[in-house]
């Protein structure tokens, strides 16, 4: 399986300049792509069903041919979902740092 760096998330609870909100998430993330060493802020809103691992710890971000077979025999903490339309994302525990997956439709 191909598997590529893409960013580093990191949590915060300030705001940022072009935040993009991530309503059914409750959410707010930056754009990676528009950060020189790829960083990707989030911002979580209360209630945010993010588990606390997520929103506690930064995260690596990969992109995957296929998520199916990316996450197969992981601990996977957040299932399979739609942040953005043409981008399947699932986040893993591994060894106590979540990890992201995320495939782009071709």
């Amino acid at each position: 399986m191909k598997k590529e760096f893409h960013h580093v998330g990191i949590p915060t609870q300030a705001r940022q300049p072009n935040e993009i909100h991530l309503a059914p998430s409750k959410l707010f993330i930056t754009d990676a792509m528009q950060s020189e060493h790829r960083v990707e802020w989030l911002r979580f809103e209360p209630g945010c069903p993010m588990p606390e691992l997520l929103q506690t710890v930064a995260h690596v971000a990969y992109t995957v041919d296929n998520l199916d077979e990316a996450l197969a025999g992981r601990k996977i903490i957040v299932e399979p979902f739609f942040p953005m339309e043409g981008v399947r994302a699932a986040f893993i525990d591994d060894a106590g740092a979540p990890v992201e997956y995320l495939e782009f439709k071709k």
